[in-house]
């Protein structure tokens, strides 16, 4: 009997906790989205029938007329901001109340590997910023590019092995394979040899960082409807000690100095020989209300953590845009022969090679690659958390420190009232003439304001050089299997897959196939 009693009460306390918040925004008057005890309004996606960025892409359709929704993550109070104005509020204009991105529930319990400078948060995210953002110049991307060249060589002679056999490749695997690649020299400073073998350990790491199973889904409800309780819960057990100890072995040999092949590892190493790093705090105030100052210095774990997220957010993010801009020009011949065109005539000036400056002078296949992240953003939304009380002028609007915001980018860029026909592949769309400052926060592939993605730069130039080295060589087109509406892999959170792969032809380019 007492233990049917404690059951009883137990289980009326976790129901009275779970539901607290469950009229936040009704107080408020903001239409929201209804919410169920434990899963809050995310039910789909914890039984992974949804990916987030799907369910988060449908909420922004089905409230056209509203600038803001409200929903719940579990427990907490999120708010979906749908007008421009707001979003450059929230990422630019009042960026001191939504510094974090609120990716981790417990951001002082964070394990090492998500110690990096897009899952941390705060000060450590701060002083991470600003030791590393030197290390992403122009100077720095155009001197790592000749390893960038080696890897589109070989993606080359990889497709073509494939191309002469006639047989399907699918370009998610193949693009995952040549950026893999890329981020293995330019990264661990090593060479990962994905496109030359089949189950390279690169390319094996790769895919265990997205590997996503019933752990991983236990895990994740825990922490957002009991983190207190879940602290000790690992997403990257498995991947920590089997990194660092990687990480460890490359700085040792080059006994913590540069190896001059101006890879990620040297940058790191620049990082940490600049000593401590000391700001003003985001988060600490002295006694007279002055912000304290905050210390960091780079560890071979922080520096590990740095190399884990360059890896992952690299090879993830520019494969997935590559691979679905090659099958959107498979799907649009006239498109793909204008790209091949601008890049026969920049290799011509180029001695037929590809190098930096050929790269940049290729700016239509930037607007297509701009058009095809448009369509398909690897990063579907972005998140931000409130860090202390904040009122929306326009809205007359009030939230506390603790609410989830999230910037549907999916739902944006392809809104008819932001971009016309808007599920055309139409990459005149980016062209001086018709994309301005105007239209600047409703196409955020890469963020914006202080928490834009450090790597941008980097992921445009490796992913531009890998689309040139394909179509200089090859013409996509749709395999008899290859499906021209695609569907979104559920199990997929931050960043967006596709179920099945992406099965496509290439053939081999000469004058009677081109014409």
């Amino acid at each position: 009997m007492i233990t049917v009693i404690v059951i009883s009460l137990t289980l009326i306390v976790l129901y009275l906790y779970n539901t607290r918040n469950f009229n936040y925004w009704k107080k408020r008057g903001i239409k929201y989205i209804k919410p169920v005890i434990i899963f809050g309004s995310m039910l789909e996606n914890y039984l992974i029938r949804e990916s987030v960025t799907e369910t988060i892409t449908q909420w922004y359709k089905e409230y056209p007329g509203e600038k803001v929704v409200g929903y719940f993550r579990s427990s907490k109070p999120g708010l979906l901001i749908r007008d421009p104005e707001l979003i450059k509020r929230v990422l630019i204009t009042d960026f001191a109340h939504f510094y974090e991105r609120g990716l981790h529930p417990d951001k002082y319990g964070i394990e090492p590997l998500l110690q990096n400078l897009f899952f941390a948060e705060g000060d450590l995210w701060r002083l991470l910023r600003q030791r590393m953002t030197p290390a992403f110049t122009s100077g720095k991307l155009r001197a790592m590019f000749p390893l960038i060249v080696e890897r589109a060589e070989q993606l080359q002679a990889r497709t073509l092995a494939a191309s002469r056999e006639g047989r399907t490749i699918d370009a998610r695997d193949l693009m995952a394979r040549y950026t893999t690649d890329f981020i293995g020299a330019c990264g661990f400073g090593l060479d990962a040899g994905s496109l030359n073998e089949e189950n390279s350990e690169f390319r094996k790491l790769g895919q265990q960082i997205f590997e996503f199973n019933i752990t991983v889904v236990i895990i994740t409800i825990m922490k957002h409807a009991f983190p207190a309780l879940s602290r000790n819960l690992k997403y990257t057990r498995k991947l920590e000690n089997q990194v660092l100890s990687l990480v460890q072995q490359i700085l040792i040999k080059r006994k913590y100095q540069r190896s001059n092949r101006n890879d990620f590892i040297d940058l790191m190493i620049d990082c940490k020989q600049k000593g401590v790093i000391e700001l003003e705090s985001l988060e600490k105030m002295k006694s007279d209300g002055t912000p304290d100052l905050v210390k960091l210095e780079l560890t071979d774990k922080l520096i590990a953590a740095q190399v884990f997220v360059f890896f992952a957010a690299g090879f993830e993010t520019s494969s997935s845009a590559t691979s679905y801009t090659l099958h959107q020009l498979a799907h649009s011949p006239e498109v793909q022969k204008k790209v091949q065109k601008e890049i026969d005539e920049v290799l011509s000036k180029h001695d037929y090679k590809l190098s930096y400056d050929a790269v940049k002078s290729m700016t239509y296949l930037e607007w297509t690659f701009k058009e095809g992240m448009r369509l398909f953003p690897s990063l579907g939304y972005l998140a931000r958390k409130c860090t202390k009380k904040y009122t929306f002028p326009e809205l007359n609007l009030t939230i506390d420190d603790g609410v989830y915001v999230c910037i549907p980018i999916q739902g944006i860029h392809t809104d008819g009232q932001y971009f016309d026909n808007p599920f055309e592949f139409r990459p005149e769309r980016f062209s001086l003439e018709n994309f301005n400052e105007t239209n600047k926060y409703v196409y955020l592939p890469f963020g914006d304001g202080p928490r834009a993605c450090i790597g941008a730069r980097l992921g445009l130039m490796q992913s531009l050089a890998g689309l040139a080295a394909i179509l200089s060589k090859f013409t996509v087109k749709p395999a008899p299997e290859t499906k021209k509406h695609l569907t979104v892999e559920p199990k997929f959170d931050i960043v967006q897959n596709i179920e099945g792969g992406l099965p496509l032809l290439f053939i081999e380019r000469n004058e009677q196939n081109d014409m």
